[in-house]
């Protein structure tokens, strides 16, 4: 498949990628073209922004959480009917999981898509030495194809002068140079960006304010060219019908601003499987869905909604008194249990939870503890944590997953499990197929 597509990258965090990414998006499609929004590695947060940018789901690519091999089929599922494709890399190009070399990092997704990347340099404190950095980003692997360089946080004439001929004797085209402004910042909190979910007018402005950004600091006509340097792909698309055979179930999955973290698969794989998937809010429903067979409460932020969450007793209690099978991450863990900051929860699991100051992140490989309505016991899995909370364990609580470094987490019971990993079930659609077989 063709797919017109390019990398949005950075020689570190913080350089812009964000910023020109989701710009890019926005700018794009007010050019009237179907952009694919896509994110490298376990991000929830910049996807929705993209997505609001280009009206169609924001989607992980992540060889990690899924698998090598399925990184391109997932890229054409999303992509197959775009006009353009554009992925937002993580961390710095080369950065990838730790200890495992390049390994799911944008420069090995880069050489899996077969995409031209586009390098965001962070020119505020430097002047010709941008291009010392540019040459060694270039040329320290030959099978990443960097096309050309967007330069960020220039301050002024003279200094994008230097900055760009500087750049371009290393043969490479500056792309575009975005100004030192105030206005191009994103709304944050402490685990990053607030999701566009929960403050969509404010989301829907800054997307608009970066599209225009992007659209007067840079060549969009030499960008899309660029992307139209990229290579057909001799892969298939990723196909959830194929991945998830067919049951019958209706499936609650929790939304609305405290419950935002999810991937996009995960619910086309339980739709796929049979599930009719029927969103709630815990913050404003008080009651499940009819006729609910399971339940799914992803990720987000309950600790910023913990007092609307208590306030709302009715669903609380309908949630305690569920006896259909239950998936829960990280934030659906804390709204599960007794309490969170003093402030009462679900209780289906006996577990104190409460904010801390540390942040607990990284992949993380688990084995099943036991058997639960996704996981058999023994089963390994490979998944990710993010939060800066703790969760304080009951005597008789078995945990869901055990690895190595950490000792256990989560807990589980026979028709329920908890836990604060993260899982993309693209890489274990079996866990769909159990879970609305649970259900059903």
């Amino acid at each position: 498949m063709v797919i017109p597509r390019l990398v949005v990258a950075a020689p570190a965090s913080g350089s812009g990628k964000t910023t020109v990414a989701t710009g890019l998006i926005a700018a794009l499609a007010a050019q009237g073209l179907d952009v694919s929004p896509h994110k490298v590695g376990p991000d929830y947060i910049d996807p929705g922004y993209h997505a609001l940018a280009a009206g169609r789901p924001g989607r992980n690519l992540d060889p990690w959480l899924t698998a090598e091999e399925l990184v391109a089929p997932l890229f054409l599922h999303g992509a197959w009917d775009a006009d353009i494709a554009v992925v937002e890399g993580v961390m710095g190009l080369y950065d990838g999981a730790a200890g495992a070399g390049e390994f799911a990092s944008t420069a090995h997704v880069a050489k899996l898509l077969g995409a031209p990347v586009v390098l965001v340099v962070d020119a505020a404190s430097a002047g010709r030495s941008v291009a010392a950095l540019v040459h060694g980003f270039v040329t320290y692997d030959s099978g990443v194809r960097v096309g050309g360089v967007i330069l960020n946080r220039v301050g002024s004439d003279r200094h994008e002068e230097i900055c760009r001929a500087a750049v371009e004797e290393t043969g490479l085209p500056v792309l575009g140079v975005l100004r030192r402004r105030d206005d191009a910042a994103t709304p944050s909190r402490h685990l990053g960006l607030v999701p566009a979910a929960e403050r969509r007018p404010e989301a829907l402005a800054t997307v608009e304010r970066l599209g225009a950004l992007v659209t007067e600091s840079c060549d969009l006509r030499r960008l899309v060219a660029l992307a139209h340097t990229a290579a057909p792909l001799a892969a298939e698309p990723w196909d959830p019908a194929v991945a998830a055979p067919a049951g019958r179930a209706r499936i609650a999955v929790a939304g609305g601003a405290a419950f935002t973290f999810g991937y996009a698969e995960n619910e086309e794989l339980l739709a796929a499987a049979g599930a009719e998937v029927v969103p709630f809010d815990p913050l404003r429903d008080t009651a499940l869905p009819p006729e609910t067979g399971g339940v799914v409460i992803g990720g987000g932020f309950p600790e910023t909604y913990a007092a609307e969450l208590s306030a709302n007793e009715p669903l609380r209690r309908a949630v305690a008194a569920f006896r259909g099978p239950i998936y829960a991450e990280c934030a659906g863990l804390l709204y599960l249990a007794r309490r969170l900051d003093d402030l009462p929860m679900c209780g289906v699991f006996d577990a104190e939870a409460r904010m801390t100051g540390r942040l607990t992140l990284g992949y993380r490989e688990a084995v099943a503890v036991r058997d639960s309505p996704v996981a058999r016991a023994g089963e390994r899995v490979r998944g990710h944590e993010f939060h800066r909370t703790v969760c304080s364990r009951g005597a008789d609580v078995p945990p869901a997953w055990q690895w190595s470094a950490e000792g256990p987490d989560g807990f589980t019971s026979a028709n329920r499990l908890a836990s604060y990993l993260h899982l993309h079930w693209a890489g274990m659609p079996q866990m769909a197929t159990r879970f609305v077989g649970a259900a059903a």
